[in-house]
């Protein structure tokens, strides 16, 4: 039997990063993964990398006027891009791992055995027993979908991950569900070419965001030609002529729509799948995720569990910062912990991005603070213009008391890049005034922020 200091199960970014450096130390280490084609984890797979990919790329799809026939070899180019992209990127993942650092990699499903020992089932069916002093989960989440009669088997209807995967670019696109995922793909989508349609259950547009900035977004999603139906339940999904046929109710009454494919955008749930972490002592939460203290570790004492599977955010960039939690414990001071890692912007790469961190207005009022709010139009920016991206608001609270940013919500050009200098401000407890007299480069999006504050 193979014995480890280490053993990493789920090639994500919390499981490689922390693979290699355990490795790096010295310290014999596996790292387990189900999938050749998930080598470097879901982000650079099947979701961030390659959606990003053909967000950027479906923005460029504008020279091709209207004829769809063009847009749609275009499209087909792209993905066959994409798949080159995703190729490098595992194998360059793989070797940074496997070569780099000199951990073992291997290529089955992990089953836990004890708290001690998990067995590794290969594609050829034969397995083998490993024996590890530390154990690591880092399986990510799957995509969940929802209990819709003629959903399971249909063969129009598709997750995030296989969606990015098809070749021929549907003319009409239907997409269950209005959070982020969703409105991601109807913006990229609808830049292809595609008729898209929004189909969500709640009355309000991104629901969680401020009322504000995700109202401006819904206007302008819909003036680029999206169709956005709140109040909406489905109560079936057939096939008919060769195209999908969902049944609708919108507030009440019926409606039939068709489209060449659905995207089931409804969420997604931690990966467990086989892996029997209760063999191991180790506990789950009612939702199914992995518990974990404030430094990840979980009801078994040698175990620790990173990124989406615990059922936090997930975002990869707080996957990485799983690995320097875990890091500190076993090879710094131990100081580093989720309480501490500071505020977590987030961006939803719609066209324009809409951008995030902290509190929204309302969470901020009924907190107790006493704020102060300011508004700054899109188009007021010098460089909006010259990109020709002039939809979109910024708007940020703040502490009356101290002058401290609360919150930001940035819904324009270029905001993915521009929330990352709020979130450094909130971090360093610096008022609002350092960005409202601070010198930016002009003509650029960050200069927004004099203005804005």
């Amino acid at each position: 039997m193979k014995k480890y200091d280490n053993i990493i199960i789920g090639f994500g970014k919390g499981g490689k990063t922390i693979a290699g450096a355990l490795a790096k130390n010295g310290q014999k280490t596996a790292l387990i993964e189900k999938s050749p084609d998930m080598y470097g984890g879901t982000c650079i797979n099947v979701a961030c990398i390659p959606s990003k990919f053909l967000e950027n790329s479906a923005q460029k799809a504008a020279f091709l006027g209207d004829d769809f026939e063009e847009r749609a070899k275009y499209y087909k180019n792209i993905i066959h891009e994409k798949r080159e992209l995703t190729k490098a990127l595992r194998q360059k993942n793989y070797d940074k791992v496997a070569i780099d650092a000199g951990a073992d990699v291997l290529t089955g499903s992990a089953e836990f055995l004890d708290a001690r020992h998990v067995r590794v089932t290969y594609a050829d069916g034969t397995s083998e027993e490993l024996e590890g002093t530390r154990f690591f989960i880092n399986t990510g989440a799957r995509p969940f979908i929802p209990d819709i009669p003629g959903i399971n088997g249909n063969p129009y209807v598709y997750t995030s991950e296989t969606l990015m995967d098809l070749d021929q670019l549907p003319q009409k696109l239907a997409i269950i569900g209005g959070g982020y995922i969703g409105v991601e793909f109807a913006s990229y989508y609808a830049n292809f070419g595609s008729s898209v349609t929004i189909i969500q259950t709640s009355d309000k547009f991104l629901p969680r965001e401020d009322e504000e900035v995700a109202a401006a977004a819904m206007k302008s999603m819909e003036n680029r030609g999206i169709t956005i139906l709140k109040n909406t339940q489905i109560k079936g999904i057939g096939q008919e002529n060769g195209k999908a046929s969902l049944s609708l109710s919108v507030e009440g009454k019926d409606l039939v729509i068709d489209a060449d494919a659905v995207l089931a955008a409804t969420g997604r749930r931690p990966n467990l799948d086989g892996l029997h972490p209760e063999a191991a002592g180790v506990s789950l939460t009612p939702r199914g995720a992995v518990m974990v203290d404030e430094h990840l570790k979980t009801t078994a004492d040698n175990i620790w569990a990173m990124g989406d599977v615990t059922g936090g955010l997930q975002f990869t960039y707080i996957s990485l910062d799983d690995s320097r939690i875990v890091k500190s414990q076993l090879l710094g001071d131990g100081s580093r912990t989720t309480g501490n890692r500071g505020a977590v912007p987030y961006s939803i790469f719609i066209d324009p991005p809409f951008s995030r961190v902290g509190m929204t207005e309302k969470e901020a009022r009924e907190a107790g603070y006493d704020v102060k709010v300011t508004r700054l139009a899109a188009a007021a920016v010098p460089k909006a213009k010259v990109l020709k991206k002039t939809d979109g608001l910024f708007k940020a609270v703040i502490d009356a008391k101290t002058d401290k940013i609360l919150g930001a919500h940035l819904f324009g050009a270029e905001s993915h890049e521009i929330i990352n200098i709020i979130k450094v401000v909130i971090d360093a407890g610096l008022p609002y005034t350092v960005l409202r007299d601070g010198i930016f480069t002009h003509p650029t999006m960050a200069e927004a922020l004099n203005d804005l504050f």
